[in-house]
């Protein structure tokens, strides 16, 4: 039986991923605190603070992708410490811990991904990004790391987003003005809808992407790739 395990997969990206690829697998099962709300025969949740609680015993799976992740914007003297921390622990440490968890799982499965998130800031520097910009390069070495060793067992890869319209960037997209900006900053005139990204994690984890290992995929609409 081919099974998707998504981290997260309750709300904006990791929902779309949940939604899109309810077709394409068995059984997707959903990890997060809260349900999503997508109903169908073949998707199965656990109720689960990925930080904090004891992870679901899953004998087998195809894919697993990591989504939790945060959006903390402020200057560098009003971060503290413990954001940093929080922040390294949402990103970083609970990919972390649920790869080892499935790692047994995905090596049951039938040519087994892994996919992780990152960010643009990572590659663009942008003021108030210092927290989450750090966590998320350290997702892109992780990326590259565990490609590495896991190789020719297991891919790994990462897609690394600009804005994209979910509850997570309200506060960069809640009215029509901040909307207009964010499409200006970009070249391509746009910013991401969650289904754009959905549709690149299942290509990730596809057979289309059999070659893919240890990459990390920026979805910009140009912001890092175009200076125009």
């Amino acid at each position: 039986m081919s099974r998707l395990i998504v981290i997260g997969g309750s709300k904006g990206i990791g929902n779309a991923i949940v939604t899109s690829l309810l077709s394409s697998y068995d059984e997707v099962v959903n990890i997060s605190r809260t349900p999503p709300e997508n109903e169908s025969e073949n998707l199965k949740h656990y109720s689960c603070d990925v930080i904090n609680d004891e992870l679901p015993e899953i004998d087998s799976a195809d894919g697993l992708v990591y989504c939790p992740g945060s959006i903390n914007l402020k200057p560098i003297n009003r971060l503290s410490i413990d954001d940093f921390k929080n922040d390294f622990e949402i990103n970083v440490l609970g990919a972390v811990k649920a790869i080892q968890k499935y790692l047994p799982s995905l090596k049951n499965g039938n040519n087994p991904s892994i996919v992780l998130f990152s960010t643009v800031a990572t590659k663009l520097g942008m003021p108030f990004h210092a927290s989450v910009a750090a966590s998320k390069s350290a997702v892109e070495g992780l990326t590259k790391s565990l490609g590495a060793e896991l190789a020719p067992t297991v891919r790994v890869n990462a897609i690394a987003p600009t804005v994209t319209d979910t509850e997570l960037a309200f506060k960069l997209l809640r009215n029509e003005r901040m909307i207009e900006n964010m499409n200006d900053r970009h070249p391509l005139k746009k910013y991401l809808q969650p289904q754009e990204v959905a549709d690149m994690a299942g290509f990730l984890l596809s057979q289309k992407a059999a070659s893919l290992s240890g990459q990390v995929f920026e979805m910009d609409c140009g912001i890092v790739s175009f200076k125009i």
